[in-house]
């Protein structure tokens, strides 16, 4: 793929993809950048390691010698139809789960499950900084927590638009044990 190829197919991607791309070339994390350009180009673009080194190479000359940031994975709802379409095997639910660390407290994972191969695909962490941002200021919560207002969208619009259910067993306390999808 030549470089005005290269840009052509950047400038095609979703907002969100981007700039977790570049979130990642901004971190130095070559390995994860080039992951993620395989992840989403594979299947539908036929881009391998070789043609995803060329474009996140392209993004570090892009970047030159600008400050590291941690990058968020997109949530926007192009995106993560973008991160789905990358997906080797039928998309057959999307799930959230809750998860938790010293750093991040409680976030929801969340999940696309696939039949065949039976397997579960990563396509958003969502920590409460992303949800608050995600959700605008002055958003009803309720009373709940902003994280599982984020999943519940996110997810809810992504599954309704990929005609498959949305699993969220804990929706309203975080609960790392919750019962997960089963079809």
């Amino acid at each position: 793929m030549n470089k005005q190829a290269r840009t052509q197919w950047w400038e095609g991607l979703p907002a969100g993809i981007r700039n977790q791309i570049d979130g990642y070339v901004l971190q130095d994390s070559l390995m994860a950048a080039i992951r993620v350009v395989t992840e989403i180009g594979l299947a539908p673009d036929g881009i391998g390691a070789a043609t995803a080194q060329l474009i996140v190479s392209d993004r570090y000359a892009h970047h030159g010698d600008r400050i590291a940031r941690e990058p968020d994975t997109p949530l926007d709802h192009e995106s993560l139809v973008r991160r789905v379409g990358g997906i080797l095997g039928s998309v057959v639910a999307i799930e959230a789960v809750w998860d938790g660390d010293t750093v991040h407290d409680w976030f929801v994972r969340l999940l696309a499950i696939t039949a065949e191969p039976a397997e579960e695909y990563a396509l958003a962490f969502i920590h409460r900084s992303l949800a608050e941002r995600h959700l605008g200021e002055g958003a009803k919560l309720d009373g709940r927590h902003p994280v599982a207002v984020a999943a519940e969208r996110a997810g809810g619009d992504l599954a309704a638009h990929l005609c498959v259910p949305f699993h969220f067993s804990s929706p309203d306390t975080p609960d790392d044990d919750a019962p997960r999808w089963q079809p």
